[in-house]
């Protein structure tokens, strides 16, 4: 699966050494382009693909976004528009349905396009989350250089030996929420239901830029098709944090936020704000396994819609954990601030646990 495994190359570059053997064993380097000319032929070819492309919106409907269950197994097929053939129907670029969000990488601000045929009806997925999909990579050809049949789990960003995606796929898949419900259909399949659905077009420098695949030469644009059906959030240094709220700066990048200026970031810091006191003993973990009339929750969708309508305001989602006889606990994370000064106790180096 070209898309993580390659991801981790990528950021720790973007550089491919070609070695040269020859008489004096020396070798040469190939710099890398410019990437503000790269994006600009980039974003050209990417919205020739788009005004001279379309796709079957036909086959969706979009009166009956999760009322229709047709909608739940629609899959994008991207076509070229051919005169006298299909010149009737409206190119991607006049769609409603296709928008754009402006992501800013390496002093650049690029222009993602992303095709919003359904949104979700699910959970939301953080930029540090991990994302169940199935997906198809293809260039602007049509050739297909990736895909994945089954639900796959990425981590959308790379931490330690776990890489992640690429960047645009991430900042694409992030504009989209999750299922509500799947349903076991005995045969060791499952069908989602109101997941979302889309595709993201992906200048290279958003995508693996001067690293090539097999079969995709450097610098060439990227188009992903996906169906987002779970997340996972991550809590990569088990404090009982979410990642994503240990971006405190809120700029999408996890590892500019350091408390204590130990050089961890807090989302691999399990001990903040340097009082000597492990985050986890600063909040206060909270188990539900029944609602407000006693009543045990027997399904996800249960345990979910109690913490949507009951939660405090300082109260974080945790996770829902399957107990294997027909129940289900809500894990969930209060975020304590004892002097009341605005700064979480795990956060304040002042306040520490009694």
């Amino acid at each position: 699966m070209k898309l993580r495994k390659l991801t981790l190359m990528m950021l720790l570059g973007f550089v491919v050494f070609l070695g040269c053997n020859n008489d004096d064993d020396s070798s040469t380097t190939i710099p890398d382009r410019d990437r503000g000319v790269v994006y600009e032929e980039d974003l050209a070819e990417i919205e020739e693909f788009l005004m001279t492309h379309t796709y079957n919106y036909e086959d969706f409907d979009f009166d009956n976004l999760y009322t229709n269950p047709s909608n739940d197994t629609f899959e994008i097929v991207f076509e070229e528009i051919i005169v006298g053939v299909n010149d009737d129907k409206d190119p991607l670029m006049d769609r409603p349905e296709l928008l754009f969000k402006t992501v800013e990488d390496s002093g650049i601000d690029y222009k993602l396009y992303y095709l919003n045929i359904r949104q979700g009806n699910g959970n939301i997925v953080h930029f540090c989350d991990q994302a169940f999909v199935t997906y198809e990579g293809s260039l602007t050809t049509g050739y297909v250089f990736d895909s994945a049949v089954s639900p796959s789990g990425f981590n959308l960003i790379t931490t330690g030996t776990e890489a992640g995606v690429v960047k645009g796929f991430q900042q694409g898949l992030i504009e989209f929420k999750t299922s509500t419900s799947y349903t076991d259909n005995g045969n060791g399949t499952i069908s989602y239901h109101n997941h979302g659905i889309g595709a993201v077009f992906i200048p290279s420098g958003l995508g693996y830029f001067s690293q090539p695949l097999v079969g995709v030469t450097s610098y060439t644009p990227l188009i992903f098709k996906f169906n987002l059906f779970e997340r996972v959030i991550k809590d990569h240094d088990n404090d009982n944090i979410p990642s994503y709220m240990e971006d405190l700066n809120n700029n999408g990048d996890l590892y500019d936020d350091d408390t204590d200026g130990d050089l961890g970031p807090n989302f691999i810091d399990n001990e903040d704000d340097g009082d000597g006191y492990f985050t986890r003993d600063e909040i206060e973990l909270v188990a539900y396994t029944e609602d407000e009339t006693m009543t045990p929750f027997t399904s996800k969708e249960d345990a979910q819609d109690y913490f949507d309508n009951n939660a405090l305001p300082n109260e974080i989602f945790d996770n829902i954990e399957d107990n294997f006889d027909g129940t289900f606990t809500l894990n969930t994370v209060i975020i304590t601030d004892t002097d009341g000064d605005g700064t979480p106790d795990y956060l304040d180096k002042n306040t520490t646990p009694e």
